[in-house]
Formats: structure tokens, sequence, C-alpha cells
């Protein structure tokens, strides 16, 4: 029987990479960090009591089994340096993968893994992180390998570019970046296929969640829970927004409105983002979908040929979840849990490619493992925070 390794999951969300690890049959989640209230209370009711805490992870430390996890995961918050809104490269929450660096030292794991966006390889808080693998670093016994990969390569039905990380501790060998494993365009998983079996169509008074709270944490009841397949919900549109809907042709987006239907900002610009106010293709994956798919106006998210945006159900589909999934919170809450979370079928493959690496058997991929060595870091941007190294009892008593 193939050995099942432990695995702790930072910046939890709602489950997505633990739904993809758990797909595998080769990791036993042992540990979860979430602060968020309702993306905690999704991933108990997915993944069991007792996993996962309901906190910052500032200042926490793993105990029992979690602190002898085999594999660490996590993807640290990354608003600074998002590819959207403005840019803060003083925001704090960028700084919060110190904290995951420091509850790698606590577990000191044979593999860890960092989910972030495709800037975060740019940025100063990444050239930190390799400088930490140097002597005299807080992660000097591991060895890092990174690139930024596209989910639809890998199984989703979605074009999401993310960067990933593994660090492999030295003692071991080294794990690679996994390799595509839908390598032909014509081989991705399409919109079509994703949502294939959803009732087309939705009534337009069917908006509300159902009935019911579930109480598996501290606070007040939550509502839930929902499988995905009961989120099939649509919006109360203004007739303005209808009328526009109407108008946009497959595959169009704000371009193709006629000038009365155009908002005044949308007349002032004729050129810029041709996701906006879009549609999805049948034939190709979806965009990334995003916390706020379910407004047309932030992306391409309006249904192939239907007159609405997609539904908490399809954007739960297009993110690889599958449909007895249960969620739980309002309906905003629900759509920041499916947007934030990585694709559970990108999450599988890279899964798969960490057991076979901790059996010893993974296929080499091809690629050049990035040792810092290799890799000078970059000049610090001057206007970036100063990171300054904290003593082991300093960072015990951070609250």
């Amino acid at each position: 029987m193939a050995k099942t390794f432990r695995v702790v999951d930072l910046f939890a969300g709602c489950g997505g990479i633990t739904a993809g690890f758990h797909r595998t049959g080769r990791f036993r989640t042992v540990g979860a960090v979430e602060l968020d209230r309702a993306a905690a209370t999704t991933y108990t009711e997915n993944f069991g009591a007792g996993i996962v805490h309901q906190r910052s992870i500032v200042g926490w430390s793993p105990t029992g089994e979690a602190r002898k996890a085999d594999v660490v995961v996590g993807g640290p918050p990354c608003q600074g340096f998002s590819n959207l809104g403005a840019k803060r490269l003083d925001d704090p929450r960028n700084q919060l993968w110190r904290e995951y660096v420091r509850v790698l030292t606590e577990i000191k794991p044979k593999v860890f893994v960092i989910e972030n966006v495709d800037r975060f390889l740019k940025s100063d808080e990444f050239a930190a992180l390799r400088a930490e693998t140097l002597p005299g670093g807080e992660l000097t016994d591991y060895s890092l390998d990174w690139d930024v990969v596209n989910a639809a390569e890998y199984g989703a039905a979605q074009i999401r570019r993310r960067t990933i990380v593994i660090g492999t501790r030295k003692d071991l060998e080294q794990i690679e970046i996994p390799g595509k494993t839908v390598k032909r365009r014509e081989d991705w998983l399409t919109v079509a296929k994703a949502l294939q079996g959803i009732q087309p169509g939705v009534h337009p008074e069917n908006q509300l969640l159902p009935s019911g709270t579930v109480t598996h944490l501290e606070g007040p009841p939550i509502p839930g829970w929902f499988r995905s397949s009961d989120l099939h919900l649509t919006r109360n549109y203004q007739q303005l927004s209808l009328d526009r809907f109407r108008a946009i042709p497959a595959g169009g987006n704000r371009f193709d409105l006629p000038y009365e239907l155009k908002s005044p900002c949308w007349r002032k610009h004729t050129t810029g983002s041709g996701d906006v106010m879009g549609r999805l293709r049948w034939d190709q994956p979806s965009v990334t979908i995003r916390t706020e798919f379910f407004k047309p106006e932030k992306g391409r998210y309006l249904h192939p040929t239907e007159n609405r945006a997609i539904t908490h159900f399809e954007a739960a589909r297009l993110q690889g979840f599958d449909d007895d999934f249960r969620w739980c919170g309002s309906k905003v809450e629900i759509a920041r849990q499916i947007g934030n979370a990585v694709p559970v079928q990108l999450a599988e493959a890279i899964a798969r490619h960490l057991a076979a690496g901790l059996d010893g058997v993974a296929e080499p991929t091809g690629r050049l493992v990035r040792h810092p060595e290799l890799f000078p870091l970059p000049p610090a941007d001057p206007r970036a925070p100063k990171f300054v190294r904290r003593s082991s009892r300093a960072r015990a008593g951070v609250r």
C-alpha cells in the first residue's frame, strides 16, 4: 500500500488545495489555518472537525500531528502586488509569508509549497524568501524550484496563471515544479465540458440561498450547508443590464454594445480590457474566476449564450469543485471562497507530483532547478518595506 503523507494547509480558504491533495488518496490533512470564519466553516464541513484553526496565522504554532507534517502548503495573501488594483508594496499582508516561514521552521517538513499570483516572482517578498535559503537564513536547509504555471495546462477549465514555489529539504532529492499534464491546447478542458449536465436557464426568481444554518465554530450561526448544485442562483438585474446582455454576441464584450447602451466611461475608453462585460466561450477554458464573478462588469463572466452572469454553481465547476462540495456563508462570502481558491485540478496535479517525488519515483521534468547561486538576487526595490529578521524568541511572542 502506498504511503500516506501528512499535510498542513496554511491560508487554507475553503479548501481548494486540500480538495486536490485528498483526491490523490496520498495525503491526510493534520492541520489548517484560516482567518475567515465562513471559509473556515466550509473547510470544516468538508474535511472534518478539529482540523482547521479559525484564526490569524500570526503567532500560531502547530501542535500534535501538525508538528510532524511531511508537507506544508499555502498561499499567503497577495493583495499588495496583485495585478488588480493599486499595488501596495508596504501592504502588511504581503509580509505574512514570513509567518509562513516561521511555521516551516517549527515543523521542518520534507517539502513545502507556496502558491501566489504571477507577479510574486518579481516582488521583494520573493527575493527575501530566496535569501532565506542562503547560508545563515531561516530556510538554509531547503532548496527551491519555482515557475509560473497555467492551470489549464494541469487539467483545469480555466486560464489562471499562478506562481508555484516548491521547497525541498536538502537531505532529499529536489522536487521540481511538475511538468504540464495537458500539453496540447486542443486538449484543454473547455467551458462546455466543465459545465456539462448543468440545467440550462435559471428562473429569474431563483436568487436566494436555501434555508439552514451551521454552527461548527464559535460565534453566531452561518448560512449553510449548501451543495454546489444548490447554488445555481441568479441576481435581480436592472433592465439596462438585461438590455446590455442581449446586445452582446457570442464571444463578445462591451465593445459590441451600441452607443446608447454604453456607460459614459466606456464611451470615453475605446481600448483596454476586452473581458469587461464579456461572454465566456464554449470552446475555450474560462478566464480566471475571481471573487466577483457574478458581476459581468468585472470581467468575462457572462454565460456563453444566456443573458446573465455565471452562477455560483457554474463558477465552482470551473474551479474544479465537486457538485456535492458543501459551502457555508452568504452568497458574497461563498463567491469569495470560490474565487480565492486554487483550482482543484491544479492542486491535484501538484499533489501527485509531490507524492511521486517523496516516493523517489518522480519523472524528471527536464527543467532547470533554481539554485540561488545560479540566479543572483535582484536589487531591492527602494520603495519596499525593510525586512528585519527577528530572533526565535521574538517571533514566538508575536500576537
